[in-house]
């Protein structure tokens, strides 16, 4: 009976597994994470470049529209609309630096903390760091891009009020196209983020226009 247990646990304990059926597991399980780490960076620059072109876009829109209900006169609304341009996409150029220059900085520290350590992450971390000045660069040329929208479509307008409706309009439909192309690289719903853009739009320059308006028109001011 003694023989016939020692020989009975050895077959027990010597039970192979496939090599490939192991590999099919870890793979399994690591896919996700890596897909979520792609997913995770390009979201990142996905914000960034739509949330510069719309700012462009309902800054300088809002601007125009402010403009043009206290006066009628396209030099002046072309010139604000390019002034606005300029300065948003400084503003935006700066902040964005200040941004991921502050996130560097603390990357970094949390790298010198892991060597101390000695973890083998902080070499592969060094190679993710953020670029101050390419993400400065990205998020001015995403606003300029999205300012020039509404400049163009008022530029060569002359009568007032087609030019309000043409400056509306055309914003509105860069809105959309900026909701629908945000969804659809984002992996969000398209009609949702499209509404969402859209009214924040409607929102921002139906705002600046009667405040301007109200403010021109109580007070008597000269433009």
């Amino acid at each position: 009976m003694a023989s016939s247990q020692s020989l009975k646990l050895p077959s027990l304990n010597n039970v192979e597994i496939p090599v490939h059926i192991i590999h099919a597991e870890e793979n399994q399980i690591q896919d996700p994470a890596v897909d979520e780490l792609d997913y995770s960076q390009r979201g990142q620059w996905l914000r960034a470049a739509v949330l510069g072109a719309n700012d462009g876009l309902v800054s300088v829109a809002s601007l125009m529209m402010g403009v043009s209900s206290v006066k009628e006169d396209v030099k002046a609304v072309i010139v604000v609309g390019f002034a606005g341009l300029v300065a948003g996409a400084c503003s935006m150029a700066i902040g964005e630096f200040v941004s991921v220059c502050t996130q560097r900085d603390v990357e970094i520290a949390q790298m010198k903390r892991e060597k101390r350590k000695g973890s083998s992450k902080s070499d592969e971390n060094n190679e993710k760091l953020p670029n101050p000045v390419q993400a400065a660069l990205a998020s001015a040329l995403a606003f300029a891009i999205g300012a020039v929208v509404p400049l163009l479509a008022a530029a060569f307008i002359r009568q007032h009020k087609v030019r309000m409706a043409v400056v509306v309009g055309v914003a509105s439909v860069a809105l959309v196209v900026f909701g629908v192309v945000g969804a659809l690289l984002g992996g969000t719903p398209m009609v949702k983020s499209s509404a969402r853009v859209l009214v924040g739009g409607w929102m921002a320059m139906g705002t600046t226009f009667g405040l301007t308006k109200l403010i021109g028109s109580d007070h008597g001011m000269q433009f």
